[in-house]
């Protein structure tokens, strides 16, 4: 809540977790955050996808972001690593270009 960020920042906190982050509102609890939190970065997880994750990142108030698309479950059980690879290296390709 904001409330529980203002006491993170009073402990000298500049980064947090924000999760579950589409849950909570997404994007829109970002911006909504950045007005009056404006120096706290997040690092928002949960609920992202390959679909939203640049508009994620290009929030001037996000420092990164998890999703677990790139390592899913089915691929890890029939040990597909080289396409967990590709996956992965598509979402750091996708996160260089939001930048």
């Amino acid at each position: 809540t904001p409330s529980e960020l203002l006491v993170l920042m009073e402990h000298g906190f500049r980064v947090a977790k924000l999760f579950p982050a589409a849950a909570v509102g997404g994007i829109g609890m970002l911006k909504a955050l950045h007005g009056p939190l404006s120096e706290l970065m997040f690092c928002p997880t949960g609920g992202i996808s390959e679909a939203d994750a640049a508009d994620y990142l290009a929030q001037p108030n996000v420092a990164c972001i998890g999703g677990s698309w790139m390592v899913d479950k089915q691929l890890v059980n029939d040990g597909k690593w080289a396409e967990i690879t590709r996956i992965t290296r598509e979402a750091i390709d996708a996160a260089a270009a939001a930048r």
